[in-house]
């Protein structure tokens, strides 16, 4: 490695930054302000576009680029590190503590000795302190969207949503905190009153996925602290960057030491982390979002000391197109639906089923959409729709899937290859059956998947035959399928004529596999609260 120095371009030439240049072929640029990270993506792969050979730049405040762990309000290094890498180019962005059991550990005591505090502080002060943390990622918003798009692969433009998506959770939970109201309920016996008080249930650990790294925190954690929790948050071992991020910000907006704490960790410490937030006695709430089969693993770890859970796991999500439906807007819905962060959402369409009578016609104009408006390459190209999949493995299952669909007798009429790394190419399916692997497991992909149908109950049947249930969508004009349909699909949230469902005001879950509880709206906070009752008596009548 080498060293040298030079004039800083995003500053001013009177400004010196330093130069590291790296055995990989990629360089550091160092100044006082700014982290700049220059990597070439070098790739000659088949069907790689001229915006993926370009260089690409990380330039964030120099602050929010955090690599240790952050534990009762101070920055912690482990006996280890692991990289983080940018899932568009392989490269190395940078090297994060790889924190343990102690480290669990510790954290988890700090933030039991926080609450003892943060219980008694008023719901206006714990307000006001979300209000700023709000504040600060709306300013930082820039900063803290390209630190998605390098961990996560997410295109700039998607990477700015989830920001502002990520900080209306902190601005929604600063009003809630207001409104976290008891009960007088009139007594049966004159010489008593009763009365319910909501109190928080303690600590709380936050073990969150890589498709939104911001997002999934702040929806977890702004409902924690506006109930008077404190937290421990464990990142995806993927994206830990956007947490450690949110930690500096939360420090600066005035969150006590203690009360919220971000413990990253590799996928070889993982088990043993999670077996410390799952299991310690001083936890007393687990909140996790991920696949079904994990969170069945941290279910039966949290049974020992009965702690209370919340769970949003996988989804299966169909995406109905009934003969009364506008085409049009079916198909712009199915394109926002399943293309977001190249299909790697939970309630991203899955399934798509289509009456016989629009069939061809349907496939016919999504083709022609997929066509005009995607475009793969690096997220940080203005261009740029569709990112990578997180990794080779994502990647690896897409392209099983379509290879599974094509021996069964589907065709492909988009797509359908693997590029170079993890990219994978938009692929719509057509003469889809239920039988394929494509139908039976989610894919986390850009996989269109066109199955034909002939009457409502037959699309109703197919929709409601997997063991998940997290969102489903349908379009109609007949105001009576509507209900019917509205009311008949098994699934947590449904999206009549529209793709995109989610906001901070609305609550967001899943019924069978897909997870219990609920996250976001009025009801989130109910979450991380208990209802306690006390019985005043003996009072003369």
């Amino acid at each position: 490695m080498t060293t040298r120095g030079r004039p800083c371009s995003i500053r001013s030439a009177a400004c010196t930054a330093l130069w590291l240049q790296r055995p990989c072929g990629c360089s550091l640029h160092i100044c006082k302000d700014r982290l700049l990270i220059r990597r070439l993506l070098q790739v000659v792969s088949p069907g790689v576009t001229a915006a993926m050979l370009r260089s690409y730049s990380l330039d964030v405040s120099a602050p929010l680029l955090r690599t240790q762990g952050y534990v009762d309000g101070r920055w912690v290094s482990a006996a280890s590190v692991f990289p983080v890498l940018d899932p568009a180019t392989g490269q190395e962005i940078a090297r994060v503590a790889d924190c343990g059991a102690a480290e669990a550990k510790q954290a988890v005591d700090a933030a039991y000795k926080a609450f003892q505090s943060w219980k008694r502080s008023t719901a206006k002060e714990r307000s006001i302190l979300l209000r700023k943390w709000f504040d600060l990622m709306t300013l930082h918003r820039e900063d803290l969207a390209k630190l998605i798009t390098f961990e996560c692969g997410k295109p700039m433009k998607e990477s700015l949503g989830e920001i502002t998506y990520s900080a209306s959770f902190l601005e929604w939970f600063s009003e809630e905190a207001r409104r976290v109201y008891g009960d007088i309920v009139p007594s049966p016996l004159r010489d008593r009153k009763i009365f319910l008080l909501k109190q928080p249930v303690g600590v709380a650990s936050i073990i969150t996925p890589w498709n939104f790294p911001s997002a999934m925190i702040t929806r977890k954690v702004g409902a924690a602290l506006a109930a008077g929790c404190t937290v421990v948050v464990k990142p995806a071992e993927d994206t830990p960057l956007s947490a450690l991020a949110l930690a500096e910000l939360a420090e600066q907006a005035g969150i006590p030491a203690g009360v919220f704490n971000v413990v990253p960790c590799s996928r070889e410490e993982t088990p043993a982390v999670g077996q410390v937030l799952c299991t310690d006695p001083l936890v007393a709430k687990i909140s996790f979002t991920g696949s079904t089969a994990t969170g069945k693993v941290l279910l039966k770890m949290a049974a020992d000391t009965v702690k209370k859970v919340s769970m949003e796991l996988g989804g299966h999500a169909p995406f109905i197109v009934f003969d009364s439906a506008d085409v049009d807007r079916a198909v712009s819905g199915a394109m926002a639906s399943k293309f977001r962060n190249s299909g790697q959402t939970c309630v991203c369409s899955n399934r798509f089923l289509v009456q016989s009578g629009i069939y061809d016609r349907f496939v016919e104009k999504l083709g022609r959409a997929m066509d005009a408006e995607l475009r793969m390459g690096h997220g940080s190209d203005p261009q740029t729709t569709q990112g990578p999949l997180i990794n080779q493995r994502a990647a690896d299952k897409v392209e099983q899937q379509v290879s599974d669909a094509v021996s069964r007798g589907a065709s492909v009429l988009r797509g359908g290859k693997r590029l170079h790394g993890s990219f994978m190419e938009p692929t719509l399916l057509v003469d889809v059956s239920t039988d394929m692997l494509c139908t039976k497991e989610e894919t986390f992909g850009p996989l269109v998947p066109v199955i034909r149908f002939n009457t409502e109950k037959e699309a109703v049947a197919v929709a409601n035959s997997a063991n998940v249930g997290l969102a489903g969508y349908f379009f109609s004009q007949d105001v009576n399928q509507i209900w019917r349909v509205a009311e008949d699909l098994e699934v947590g949230m449904v999206g009549v004529n529209e793709g995109i469902v989610s906001s901070a005001e609305a609550p967001f879950g899943g019924v069978k596999e897909s997870g219990l509880g609920r996250e976001g709206s009025k009801y989130g906070v109910d979450e991380y609260l208990e209802v306690k009752y006390m019985c005043l008596g003996n009072l003369n009548p």
